[in-house]
């Protein structure tokens, strides 16, 4: 009889270290950081689309400012060039080299909007003015996404440190820290504003 109860305490033991372990679990918080990933790169794509309305847009209105146009253009097909597989997560270099690619598109379109401030005929049509509009609300989804992602790596990166989830994945999983998205450099300095 001892010896059936110590066989049954050692397996609800063996079951309660094996379900507290963290291996699903930790399995899952990584697959979040790659749905979060995805909705980046989702708000990203999306971006990219509507620049080229955007640019034609403009282009009709504005034929002499072929230069910041070229540079919008040039911006996208730079920032839609680089792609980082959810291997790359855990690479520091491939998330700077997007980052510094998307604030490069970023930095374009601002200068783009400052040309479109030159041309009043050009604000108050309704094609334009949708486009913007769609922009700006791709823009904050952007922000949303990145802000979503960063507490998805922040989830999985405490977990993967802590006990007994660390164990687990030190001898099991092997997964790697996440890098989180990074504010560009410079966008601690407010833009200036000047008319």
């Amino acid at each position: 009889m001892k010896r059936i109860m110590t066989l049954g305490t050692l397996l609800l033991l063996l079951t309660c270290i094996l379900t507290s372990c963290g291996y699903n679990s930790l399995q899952t918080k990584e697959e979040t950081v790659f749905k979060a990933w995805s909705d980046i790169e989702s708000t990203l794509q999306r971006r990219a689309d509507l620049i080229p309305n955007l640019v034609a847009t403009v282009k009709g209105y504005a034929q002499h400012e072929q230069e910041t146009l070229q540079q919008v253009i040039e911006a996208r097909s730079r920032a839609t060039s680089i792609q980082l597989s959810p291997a790359d997560l855990s690479n520091p270099a491939a998330m700077e080299q997007l980052q510094a690619a998307q604030g490069e598109l970023s930095s374009a379109l601002s200068r783009l909007m400052v040309v479109v401030e030159r041309y009043p005929e050009l604000k108050a049509n309704q094609g334009f003015l949708d486009l913007q509009n769609q922009l700006e609300g791709t823009e904050n989804r952007i922000n949303v996404a990145r802000q979503r992602y960063n507490e998805a790596v922040e989830i999985f990166n405490g977990s993967i440190r802590r006990l007994p989830e660390s164990l687990t994945n030190k001898f099991l999983l092997h997964l790697e820290k996440k890098e989180y998205f990074k504010a560009e450099e410079g966008a601690k300095t407010a833009p200036k504003v000047t008319f």
